[in-house]
C-alpha cells in the first residue's frame, strides 16, 4: 500500500510518497500552504492511489503540541472527510534539521523532511 508523508507548515507543505509496496519513501514535492492545500493534496492522494496518509506531529521541546499542530489537526479532520482514509500522526521533531543536514536547504527541503516523517513511520511497522 502506498502511503503520503506531509510535513506541513505555515507557508510550506513538504509532500513524500512511498513505492507502491509502501516500504521506501521518496520526496514527492512541495506546496503552498494556501486554501487550496486540502484539494491539491486530495488530488495527489487519487492520483497517486495512496492508502493512507502519515503527518508529522508537531509538538515542541516539553513534547507538548505547538502552534501548528492545531491546523495539522484540521488538515487531519478535512483530509478525513474527504478521502476517509486512515491518517497516522508520526513525531517530526527536528525533521527539517535533519533534512538540512542530509541535502543542505533546496527547493525540496521540505519534501525531504516529509520523506524522513514518512520513513520513520515505515521503520516503526
Amino acid at each position: 500500500m502506498r502511503l503520503l508523508g506531509i510535513d506541513y507548515g505555515s507557508k510550506r507543505v513538504g509532500l513524500a510518497l512511498t513505492d507502491l509496496s509502501g516500504a521506501m519513501a521518496f520526496p514527492h514535492s512541495v506546496l503552498k500552504n494556501t486554501p487550496k492545500l486540502t484539494r491539491e493534496i486530495e488530488d495527489i492522494i487519487m492520483k497517486e492511489k495512496v492508502g493512507a496518509v502519515v503527518i508529522g506531529h508537531s509538538l515542541d521541546k516539553a513534547n507538548q503540541p505547538n502552534k501548528i499542530q492545531a491546523a495539522i489537526e484540521e488538515l487531519m479532520t478535512d483530509l478525513t472527510l474527504a478521502t476517509g482514509l486512515p491518517i497516522h500522526l508520526e513525531p517530526e521533531q527536528f525533521s527539517t534539521q535533519a533534512a538540512l543536514q542530509i541535502q543542505g536547504r533546496t527547493a525540496m527541503t521540505d519534501a525531504a523532511a516529509a520523506a524522513l516523517i514518512l520513513d520513520s513511520f515505515i521503520s516503526k511497522s
